[in-house]
């Protein structure tokens, strides 16, 4: 696949979030009870979320063989008290390169390899933290959506 990476100035955003620290290749292991955890505070919280998306913010100060801590969170509307394991925090913003993978969750790696390969071309060093940011879900997964966010240091 063919991507089409710019360079632009990110927001931050505001996220409901559970913090783990995750091995390499095991995001896609550990995401998925730490959502539910996530999404089942937002249903006892009414008014929390609209329509924001799911965001894995991944801070890579401090990476190493034994991982990362990545936030696994869902976009919300205002700031909270932590509840559990649930925070609010909010994600950097600045400058950063930016691409927008088109289809199944399994052509990720893919996308995270080109911005990679971005990198080493263009002379620019990668920051200190990353975004996927997922788009409404779809059954048809050529209609899905993930924005890869990585920052510019």
């Amino acid at each position: 696949m063919s991507y089409t990476i710019t360079v632009e100035t990110v927001t931050p955003r505001l996220l409901a979030a559970v913090n783990r620290r995750v091995r390499p290749g095991s995001v896609g292991a550990a995401f998925s009870s730490v959502q539910d955890e996530v999404w089942a505070f937002l249903r006892d919280n009414p008014g929390l979320r609209t329509d924001g998306h799911n965001v894995f913010y991944y801070n890579h100060t401090g990476a190493n063989s034994e991982g990362m801590d990545v936030h696994f969170g869902v976009e919300v509307t205002r700031r909270f008290a932590p509840s559990g394991n649930v925070a609010c925090i909010e994600t950097p913003g600045g400058r950063a390169a930016t691409l927008v993978h088109r289809g199944a969750y399994t052509g990720l790696d893919a996308a995270h390899a080109a911005l990679r390969d971005w990198f080493r071309a263009s002379g620019e060093r990668m920051g200190a933290w990353s975004l996927e940011i997922y788009g409404d879900w779809y059954e048809d997964v050529s209609q899905l959506e993930t924005t890869i966010v990585y920052a510019l240091a």
